[in-house]
């Protein structure tokens, strides 16, 4: 292999005619007049004779058929293997033509390849065309994954991706992006694995209910890890909520804020009429006698209610109702207090009050991964009160300790959450949008950390999106989202044409800790989503169970005339409770028929049906 053409101090070409190259895979070169310098291959092709070599005028220039030709190579009869080479570190001058080339040992590239050690980093996947280098890697690096291909396990043969978690501290926050069916979620999976298995304390905003990991995936036959004792799944409204009386005002307009957008006045409102240590039903209380007192009107009509009251305990509610319109109503204008009330009663309604978040505290605290599930705006509106709580424990923590003050520990975490752009949109503002920003520039230095999943980079808030120092990039077909991602990485206009056509579970990891991108394919997972059943094969499962408890009803009645169908229907809601009309049960014989699990005959008396 030699270095041939007009070459620069960042791009050579390298032309062979024994080996074929591969995109991504790594060369050196051996520079007379410099060091040996390391170079990734981003663009191959072949060229023999029977296709002439200008149809790729922008790849084989004449500079290298006049190099070639020079070296000895039959242009006309030879098959040639050509590749351009990118310098992962500019060199001093431009690479001299003739260069040897060579592929690297692993020692050569262990220090640019492998940033972490095993059990302190996140084995993500392997680095994809690096297998003539793993040959000789160190051992502990070797059979530590597998990889999931054309519905098979593959034993790992390249050099595996190990994202260095220490490094968060310098390159905090990470971006995880593909389309529909590219592994992202796949790829999100084994993130959370491998935090998991180092105890690293996260929680997961989970809108799809797909964040389960007390399933092995099937592949594994039961060899997998067992992940029962490292996560909670927790369900706002039902285990986890928040606990009416630990909030502040602020605490509680950012609720209501999300349930539905506050006014000036609105806010307002909650200033003046929020007490602290109020209880749920204590501050809906207050604002249902005030709106009561202000449809009176005036003051001379609550008077009128006092005075007229039928016992002692409804003129004993006037008289706090009167006091309530004499101190707030000129303040608190009825239809704010009305849209307080109408946003207050919706949490209510939905559970977030019901619980708190102790469970959640006590996980982080040992190093669990919570996982909180509910809908897309449950988790808009509870996310906004958790994280801002979790955050500035975290912070006040560290703040305490730079003070030299005594404070409750609280340990640093993760926050990650699938369909980011609902969290933090860009162009107008979202409840949990405020604390996520703080987060991202931020929280760094507390320890409190980011991972953004998200089909629609574009979508994602573009202030956050600049601080994802990794990111991971799967299949991606829009060309707005792989504009996005050009301009929010490294990645190369060669790479980035390559996007819309990458396999599922290949990956491009754009990493400022690794100062280049990386070309990756995700290991297998352990565990595997609750929704992975083909919703197709789930038809045909269900189907076939109503038709078996339906044989199981009818298979003993049989045969049975269509003039007796009425005292069959009538027969089998007594037996099983199941109610048929004469037209369903009808129906529900065809098909039994068309099925061919029971015939349909013609007698003198009509049609009937047997076995």
């Amino acid at each position: 292999m030699k270095v041939v053409g007009i070459t620069t101090q960042q791009e050579v070409y390298v032309g062979s005619k024994d080996r074929n190259f591969r995109i991504n895979e790594f060369l050196i070169i051996e520079d007379p007049y410099q060091d040996n310098l390391l170079g990734e291959v981003v663009e191959a092709n072949t060229y023999n004779r029977y296709i002439p070599l200008n149809i790729y005028g922008d790849f084989v220039d004449s500079s290298v058929l006049e190099s070639l030709k020079a070296l000895g190579y039959n242009i006309d009869d030879d098959t040639i293997y050509i590749a351009k080479v990118r310098l992962l570190n500019e060199a001093l001058y431009p690479i001299q033509t003739g260069s040897d080339v060579r592929i690297p040992k692993f020692t050569e590239v262990k220090d640019i390849m492998v940033k972490s050690k095993l059990g302190e980093g996140l084995v993500l996947g392997v680095i994809k065309n690096t297998d003539d280098l793993a040959k000789d890697m160190d051992e502990d690096l070797k059979g530590i994954l597998y990889t999931f291909e054309e519905g098979a396990l593959i034993p790992q043969n390249d050099i595996p991706y190990i994202l260095d978690l220490k490094s968060m501290h310098h390159y905090p926050h990470i971006g995880v992006f593909g389309g529909s069916g590219s592994g992202k979620s796949f790829g999100l999976r084994v993130i959370l694995e491998e935090l998991m298995d180092l105890d690293i304390p996260t929680i997961v905003l989970d809108p799809h209910y797909e964040m389960d990991f007390g399933e092995g995936a099937p592949y594994l036959e039961g060899t997998g890890r067992d992940f029962k004792d490292k996560f909670k799944c927790l369900q706002v409204g039902i285990q986890i909520g928040v606990r009416f009386e630990d909030l502040t005002a602020q605490d509680l307009k950012n609720l209501l804020d999300a349930a539905s957008n506050l006014t000036d006045s609105m806010n307002n409102v909650v200033d003046i009429l929020f007490k602290p240590k109020d209880s749920y039903y204590s501050f809906s209380n207050r604002l249902q006698m005030l709106t009561e007192a202000q449809e009176e009107g005036s003051l001379d009509r609550i008077e009128s209610r006092i005075t007229n009251a039928r016992d002692e305990e409804e003129r004993k509610a006037w008289i706090e109702r009167r006091d309530l319109f004499i101190n707030y109503d000129k303040l608190c204008p009825y239809n704010s207090v009305r849209g307080i009330i109408w946003r207050l009663r919706r949490l209510g309604n939905d559970g977030v009050f019901s619980k708190d978040i102790r469970e959640i505290e006590d996980g982080l605290q040992q190093g669990k991964l919570i996982v909180i599930q509910g809908s897309t705006r449950i988790l808009q509106v509870f996310s906004t009160y958790l994280l801002n709580n979790l955050y500035h424990k975290r912070r006040d923590y560290k703040d305490a300790l730079y003070m030299k003050a005594g404070a409750d520990y609280f340990p640093p975490f993760i926050i990650v959450t699938d369909e980011a752009h609902n969290f933090a949109p860009k162009g107008y503002d979202s409840p949990s949008k405020s604390i996520l920003k703080e987060i991202s520039q931020e929280g760094r230095k507390y320890g409190v950390f980011l991972i953004f999943a998200s089909q629609r980079p574009t979508l994602l808030d573009e202030t956050i999106t600049a601080q994802l120092n990794t990111k991971l990039i799967f299949r991606t077909v829009r060309a707005s989202d792989i504009q996005t991602i050009q301009e929010e990485t490294d990645l190369t206009v060669e790479e980035c044409k390559r996007l819309p056509y990458l396999r599922t579970g290949d990956v491009f990891i754009s990493s400022a800790n690794m100062g280049r991108t990386i070309f990756a394919r995700i290991r297998a997972a352990l565990t595997t989503s609750p929704h992975t059943l083909n919703p197709f094969d789930e038809l045909k499962e269900r189907r076939q169970e109503d038709d078996d408890r339906f044989l199981d009803i009818i298979m003993a009645k049989l045969p049975i005339n269509d003039i007796d169908l009425a005292q069959v229907a009538l027969e089998i809601e007594q037996e099983t409770g199941t109610t048929y009309t004469v037209k369903a049960l009808e129906e529900r014989l065809k098909q039994m028929v068309n099925r061919k699990h029971i015939r349909k005959e013609e007698t003198i008396f009509g049609y009937r049906y047997i076995k």
